[in-house]
């Protein structure tokens, strides 16, 4: 596991235990966070109390579940990761989730910018990774 995929899963960890101090620990002071326009909350966020206050804003909005990487590719500073996200909404008895793909951007060890795809190709595309077979 390469520092960058380490970062990755204890950001997702953090998430997943609702720790929203410790989801910023590798993040650069300059992060950029892109949510695609098919989001709620479709907005580019910049700095990391924008990128804590927008990814606080979804994860508040679970009263249970997770979202657990699954596959990791990495392409020189670039990583994107598949995940599943399997949540139950408060206020709802139905669980509702999917599969998409975040890709994240290093430099000098923390990450420069966070982006969100619905499209996994898409993410792969972005990171000029080809050829995951």
């Amino acid at each position: 596991m390469s520092p960058e995929t380490h970062a990755i899963e204890q950001f997702f960890q953090a998430i997943n235990r609702n720790d929203m101090q410790a989801i910023t620990k590798d993040f650069h002071p300059q992060i950029v966070r892109t949510e695609p326009e098919d989001f709620p909350s479709a907005a580019t966020y910049h700095g990391i109390g924008d990128v804590r206050h927008n990814v606080t804003r979804g994860r508040s909005s679970w009263a249970e579940g997770t979202c657990e990487p699954e596959q990791f590719f990495q392409n020189g500073n670039k990583v994107v990761v598949f995940l599943h996200a399997w949540v139950r909404l408060h206020n709802a008895t139905e669980w509702t989730g999917g599969r998409f793909a975040d890709g994240f951007e290093f430099s000098d060890g923390k990450i420069v910018q966070y982006l969100t795809f619905l499209s996994r190709a898409r993410a792969l595309d972005w990171a000029g990774i080809q050829n995951i077979d």
